[in-house]
């Protein structure tokens, strides 16, 4: 059982309260993790405004999606995977490579799976990519601005996985067609 309270505008701390009030706008309603975030009205917008300028980065919906897909996975994130998956599937990624991603397999698709596996090794790695695995990126299509756009990705899910990790954030009813449980051993 969470001691965190899932905010509304309402119940908000006044600085999230607007913030809520622009999540509730853009989503239909607040997701619970914007809802757990609000707690800390810095936490939730520096949550958004790195999600917004993820959203900026050179890569397309698609593939920003796999970026974050294969973030939750290693992460281990139950909340973000089943949202992102959704998401996902929204923004045009297939429901094969979603489910390659959740299951930690590799994407048929080459171009999603060289995106996919670079951003395991920049999380595995703490970002101490070696040379040969950054090439091979490139080789993919990808260019150096994207080497760092995979950063700013895992710094947005940062925020979101290790708060659902403390959290024990409860999922939303838009996202339970897509509950995912991390594999074990």
């Amino acid at each position: 059982m969470s001691i965190f309270n899932l905010h509304t505008h309402e119940s908000a701390p006044d600085g999230a309260k607007s913030l809520l009030q622009g999540v509730e706008s853009a989503f239909g309603f607040v997701p619970n993790v914007s809802a757990i975030l609000a707690e800390s009205p810095s936490t939730l917008k520096a949550y958004m405004t790195i999600a917004g300028i993820f959203d900026e980065s050179s890569f397309t919906p698609a593939e920003r999606q796999v970026v974050i897909l294969a973030i939750n996975e290693y992460n281990s994130c139950h909340y973000c995977m089943a949202a992102h998956s959704v998401l996902a599937e929204m923004q045009g990624v297939s429901a094969d490579a979603v489910d390659a991603i959740r299951d930690g397999d590799p994407i048929d698709e080459s171009r999603l799976e060289a995106l996919r596996d670079f951003t395991n090794k920049v999380v595995d790695t703490r970002g101490w990519v070696k040379e040969g695995e950054i090439e091979a990126f490139l080789d993919a299509g990808f260019n150096l601005a994207q080497v760092l756009e995979v950063i700013l990705g895992v710094a947005f899910k940062t925020i979101s996985n290790y708060a659902n990790h403390i959290a024990e954030t409860p999922l939303d009813d838009a996202f339970t067609a897509k509950a995912w449980s991390p594999r074990t051993g």
